[in-house]
């Protein structure tokens, strides 16, 4: 994220770049600075604290280490469309992606996604952590946990010689057996010296052009998890992208990379 729909992009799964072992080197180093953020975060969030504050604190960050924060300014495929305001996606509640970091102040019981990428010596990483403000509801973590083991199975399928297709089957057929549904326009991508790269990463079960997966491939998986309808509505403000009856989302997100031994996390702190 900021992610472009998967069903919209074909184009992309025909030009697929393979790096090589020291490119992934160094997009380790980039997802290891991604992952590092996260953990700032976690220790920040809490009730009263507003999505600015955790912007400015993001942004101070990426900068302090050298690197570049992706989103800000950002317009997506669209000129006309207006730039993104922030360097986070900060999605709350029942906001599935693309929340704005305003000031908006967090309270207790909130859950907020947040959505960062950044480059790093030419080499971008991207990530999402859904995060529990204070006390939730048990329903609440529910979401969270089922989310999470969406994206570690997704995680789990992306093997090599598997077609890519078996990354949403197996996240929508975990989802549904849970009572929830995947939101099915937005998917992962390709992602290298560019934040959005091919192929494109379906989470639902589909059936589109077959793709092998094989070292080399890097790309996001972030499933968008919702406790009912999987419908959304984009607001005004052009960016926001809610739930249609307002129930709870999440979305975890972490850039994988494809290798001889299988999947590698690289947005990670090791």
């Amino acid at each position: 994220m900021l992610r472009r729909a998967a069903n919209r992009v074909p184009r992309w799964d025909t030009a697929i770049q393979l790096k090589r072992p020291q490119d992934i080197e160094h997009m380790r180093v980039s997802g290891r600075l991604v992952a590092e953020i996260f953990q700032l975060l976690r220790e920040t969030i809490r009730p009263g604290v507003t999505l600015r504050e955790l912007d400015t604190l993001v942004d101070q960050y990426i900068h302090e280490r050298g690197a570049e924060g992706l989103y800000k300014g950002y317009r997506g495929s669209q000129n006309s469309h207006p730039p993104f305001p922030g360097v986070i996606c900060a999605s709350v509640n029942e906001e599935i992606c693309h929340g704005l970091p305003n000031d908006r102040v967090l309270k207790e019981g909130d859950i907020v996604g947040i959505d960062i990428g950044l480059n790093y010596k030419g080499w971008c990483g991207d990530s999402c952590v859904t995060y529990g403000v204070g006390k939730i509801t048990p329903t609440a973590q529910r979401l969270l946990d089922i989310t999470t083991h969406s994206l570690n199975l997704g995680i789990r399928a992306a093997q090599p010689g598997n077609d890519i297709s078996a990354i949403g089957y197996a996240i929508e057929t975990y989802a549904r057996q849970q009572g929830c549904s995947v939101v099915r326009e937005w998917g992962g991508h390709g992602i290298g010296r560019k934040l959005h790269e091919p192929p494109s990463v379906s989470h639902i079960i589909s059936q589109g052009q077959p793709i092998k997966l094989r070292p080399g491939m890097v790309f996001t998986i972030e499933p968008m998890i919702n406790l009912g309808v999987p419908d959304w509505t984009l607001l005004s403000d052009g960016w926001t992208v809610v739930t249609n009856d307002g129930k709870l989302s999440a979305q975890f997100e972490h850039t994988v990379a494809i290798t001889d031994k299988g999947p590698e996390i690289l947005t990670k702190l090791t």
